[in-house]
């Protein structure tokens, strides 16, 4: 498989028993991601050639998550670039963007351990075909490409070539559940990515095939120029959903053995919001921010004293992370795998074992507690979190849409005019 010749790029992995061919520069000592650098090697320019880009998202966009921030991410890049660049997804609410195209409101609905918000209803596919209709893209970018709702009904009619993100990591039932027909709509992706070696052993392993690995980014200068929040004392700052893989109760139970004087700022909500405020009640420590927007996480990531990610599986990247780095702040995570392709423990952040409370107040008592160990992973987190910027992600991207894009219409004959291929799309599924 051709490669986009992004240094985002891990790998270019191939099904088993066929050659794998490795492109990635790995850490000398250790296994974790050590991508390549490129702002200082590649100067943004504008596309010869811009292209129509439509971007599908199945998660609500209103909603904060991993895989909405990474499209909303990639998409402000894309056009940053040049571009003409459209993100398609279910909101609760107004779209979070002008070059939002919003799908209806999302369903809640249960997922790899947790409850993701998507879009399976008629309307919402109604909505979808419209658009693919109107617009008219030269490529699709579609993440998680078997869920429900918008990803698979772009998949099913695939109007242009299509890029294909997979993010899961761990175990889900959803791939248990694959049929053949369904498992059959992974041929219509003309390229397949994974965002870590955790999210490839999951997909691969149920379908086989050919992935490139490509890490997810941040938008570094988001979080290097956000304003910090003023925060009184010691902030040990959480930011996620409030559910049992997150590890919530473990970080709150470690209150337990820290200082007085150290308070814990939660933002976020979930499942598990009320039993645990419930639980911990009597801890007047613990201040409960509710959802916050992108905005104000990057203001209290910049103003606390550490950022706290306890999960305890079910992470196949560590953007987060990544985020806290960016920010400033020192981190204090569990060692989970997909934690350790950005983080080493004791150079840029504390790892304990998930789920161990005494480890993980030992942890963060260290680095309230030793002012020059602060310093030392600040300072290593930030030279980090350069290792993973958005605009080297959309360039890698923009090089795999160039290509299949190509690719499509070679093989179509078709160099310059949009035709209506929607509507060829449709004939051919009524056949």
């Amino acid at each position: 498989m051709e490669s986009a010749g992004s240094g985002l790029i891990c790998s270019t992995v191939a099904a088993p028993g066929q050659r794998q061919v490795q492109q990635n520069r790995p850490c000398a000592s250790c296994d974790r991601v050590s991508p390549v650098r490129q702002e200082s090697d590649v100067p943004a320019r504008r596309p010869a050639h811009p292209l129509r880009i439509g971007i599908v998202c199945p998660y609500s966009l209103s909603i904060p998550g991993g895989v909405q921030a990474q499209v909303m991410g990639l998409a402000r890049e894309l056009r940053k670039m040049g571009h003409e660049t459209r993100v398609l997804g279910p909101c609760d609410g107004p779209p979070p963007a002008s070059f939002v195209s919003p799908l209806g409101n999302s369903l809640p609905t249960a997922s790899n351990g947790s409850v993701v918000p998507i879009a399976p209803d008629p309307s919402a596919q109604f909505r979808i075909i419209q658009l693919l209709n109107d617009e008219q893209f030269d490529v699709l970018h579609v993440h998680e490409p078997l869920a429900p709702g918008a990803s698979e009904t772009a998949l099913f009619l695939h109007p242009a070539p299509i890029v294909g993100t997979f993010h899961a990591a761990g175990e889900s039932a959803s791939y248990r559940l694959l049929t053949a027909p369904l498992s059959r709509l992974a041929d219509n992706i003309a390229h397949r990515v994974v965002v870590s070696k955790d999210a490839l052993a999951l997909i691969q392993g149920y379908m086989g095939g050919e992935y490139e690995v490509l890490f997810n980014g941040v938008e570094l200068d988001r979080f290097t120029g956000a304003v910090p929040r003023r925060l009184d004392g010691q902030t040990i700052f959480f930011c996620g959903r409030h559910e049992e893989r997150k590890g919530l109760d473990v970080l709150l139970a470690a209150c337990a053995e820290l200082p007085a004087t150290v308070r814990v700022l939660v933002a976020g909500s979930g499942p598990d919001t009320k039993r645990l405020q419930l639980e911990f009640a009597a801890d007047a420590r613990i201040e409960w921010l509710g959802r916050i927007s992108d905005e104000e996480k990057m203001e209290y990531l910049k103003g606390a004293s550490v950022f706290c990610a306890p999960s305890l599986r079910g992470e196949s990247f560590g953007v987060v992370l990544i985020e806290a780095m960016a920010a400033g702040t020192p981190v204090v995570a569990s060692a989970l795998d997909g934690y350790r392709n950005v983080a080493t423990d004791g150079v840029d952040a504390l790892l304990c074992e998930p789920g161990d409370v005494a480890a993980l107040a030992a942890a963060l008592r260290r680095v309230l507690d030793d002012a020059q160990l602060a310093a030392s992973l600040r300072h290593a987190g930030t030279r980090r979190a350069e290792d993973f910027s958005m605009a080297s992600l959309a360039a890698a991207y923009a090089a795999i849409y160039e290509r299949v894009v190509r690719e499509h219409r070679a093989a179509q004959g078709v160099i310059t005019s949009r035709v209506p291929r929607l509507r060829r799309a449709v004939q051919r599924m009524m056949r």
